[in-house]
């Protein structure tokens, strides 16, 4: 037994180490930013009117490469999927951006009280039973009445009560990216906002389900318009350390019993 906890505390400060060895790297630095995720755009033909991605800004061509190749472009004024004045601007395709507005206010106060109460009684007897009953003084000691043989009383009660009261606030807005259409036209998108002053990095984190019909003419949509949505409003920083207890004290909390 003792193996084994020297063993677990020793897996465990191990573990510890790694962590305080990152966070010694760290120090004096503010945390990083999340590398951006590869955002699917499909190719948009241009207007017939402006300077293609082969062309620089000199107005010279280049020779086309892999990276530059743009396939080629028709003559018609109302092509397929191009920019117009009387196309609908807002998000329809996978890469495009529409603007998500978090507007979080979120206030519930829960009361319940319970009160339960139940009395049993039971009285069973055989006062005569083809003189067995005589045997009964033979086998168990002291004066038995036969005719109270079996005599329980049992009486219970419980009360409890309880009270949960939470109020959430989040006002935010942020750019989020189209990034599948699903075959009945709704639409997956996901956005990701980071700020960073000095040494906390403020993180917000939205994805979910729209319906092209609730995006506003604005480009815009409510979070509470978007279905299976996963809002992820968070810190991490020094602050944010500060508040976390210490590993020591998450070890002891998760290993004793009592």
């Amino acid at each position: 037994m003792k193996t084994k906890i020297a063993l677990t505390l020793a897996a465990a400060s191990m573990l510890a180490g790694c962590g305080a060895t990152g966070r010694l790297a760290n120090v004096g630095k503010g945390p990083k930013f999340t590398a951006a995720e590869p955002v699917a755009a499909p190719y948009l033909e241009r207007s017939i009117g402006t300077r293609t991605g082969a062309d620089r800004l000199d107005g010279q061509p280049v020779a086309p490469t892999a990276s530059t190749a743009i396939p080629g472009q028709s003559a018609s004024l109302f092509r397929t999927g191009a920019g117009a004045f009387f196309r609908d601007q807002r998000a329809a395709r996978i890469g495009d951006i529409l603007t998500i507005r978090v507007n979080i206010a979120d206030k519930a106060d829960i009361g319940n009280t319970t009160s339960r109460s139940r009395t049993g009684s039971e009285n069973s007897g055989v006062a005569a039973l083809l003189g067995v009953e005589s045997l009964i003084t033979k086998v168990l000691p002291g004066d038995n009445d036969p005719a109270a043989l079996v005599k329980t009383n049992s009486n219970s009660q419980n009360s409890g009560s309880g009270t949960s009261s939470r109020s959430e606030t989040i006002n935010m807005t942020l750019a989020a990216v189209v990034t599948d259409v699903l075959p009945n036209g709704n639409l997956m998108v996901r956005g990701r906002q980071e700020v960073r002053v000095n040494f906390e990095m403020r993180e917000l984190v939205v994805s979910g389900i729209v319906r092209p019909e609730d995006i506003a003419r604005d480009n815009s949509i409510r979070h509470s318009q978007i279905a299976e949505a996963r809002i992820n409003y968070g810190g991490r920083g020094q602050l944010t350390d500060a508040q976390q207890a210490r590993w020591g004290q998450q070890i002891y909390d998760a290993l004793f019993p009592f």
